[in-house]
């Protein structure tokens, strides 16, 4: 549900939203509304943020790209959350390393980076609120460097099949974006698809993949050797 002018963003939020009244004030009359639609870069490699945006409606895929142009997802942001990526180049006044892309339109409060420095110095609060969410996001990070690291590779896509479905019998999903998603090669990702279906666990069609044995997929998805 997209914002009305009169609701104050910072209750979507728990962090924010126990935060002390004139903080919330002045999140609220310093902070923008912004809207962008489905494929936007909202920030990419060299470049600095001006902004914190807090996400209020949509998803975006934060992605890193090689020098060879290889790519790998490193996580999400969904609707209640904040960019780690972003919290980080702000707190070091560095540039992105990696890519923000909206995988569907998106809505965020944008939070100039003046505001952010002023609160992160002053307000105990919100430092609290700042560095929970960057530890969270930084344990998820390294949970998935674990599984790119030390999971085989059926392992990992038979979770990622499970997980892209979201309880849907069918994905609309290419295996180049499937190889971004595990920060593999397409072919890998294209022999172990056809191994699957061989076992009579998927069904492939031009950019899609049907479940067709979701059982066997998720019995292989919880697989630790």
């Amino acid at each position: 549900m997209k914002l009305t002018d009169t609701e104050h963003w910072v209750e979507r939020f728990p962090g924010l939203s126990r935060l002390e009244p004139p903080i919330k004030e002045l999140l609220l009359s310093r902070s923008a509304i912004i809207e962008v639609p489905e494929g936007t870069m909202l920030f990419g490699p060299g470049n600095s943020p001006e902004n914190m945006l807090f996400l209020l409606d949509g998803a975006v895929r934060v992605q890193q790209v090689s020098d060879t142009g290889h790519e790998i997802v490193l996580y999400r942001i969904h609707a209640g959350e904040s960019c780690v990526l972003t919290t980080a180049c702000l707190l070091a006044y560095d540039d992105y390393s990696a890519e923000g892309i909206a995988e569907t339109a998106v809505q965020a409060a944008a939070v100039p980076r003046d505001v952010f420095d002023e609160l992160v110095a002053q307000s105990k609060s919100f430092r609290n609120f700042v560095f929970a969410a960057f530890s969270k996001r930084i344990t998820d990070l390294f949970l998935m460097i674990d599984e790119v690291a030390f999971q085989k590779l059926d392992v990992r896509l038979a979770d990622k099949l499970i997980d892209l479905a979201a309880g849907r019998d069918t994905l609309s999903i290419t295996h180049q974006k499937l190889s971004v998603e595990l920060g593999t090669a397409r072919e890998v990702i294209s022999r172990q698809l056809q191994e699957f279906q061989r076992r009579g666990w998927i069904g492939q069609s031009r950019g899609s993949v049907t479940l067709t044995n979701r059982a066997e997929l998720e019995r292989l998805a919880q697989y630790t050797p």
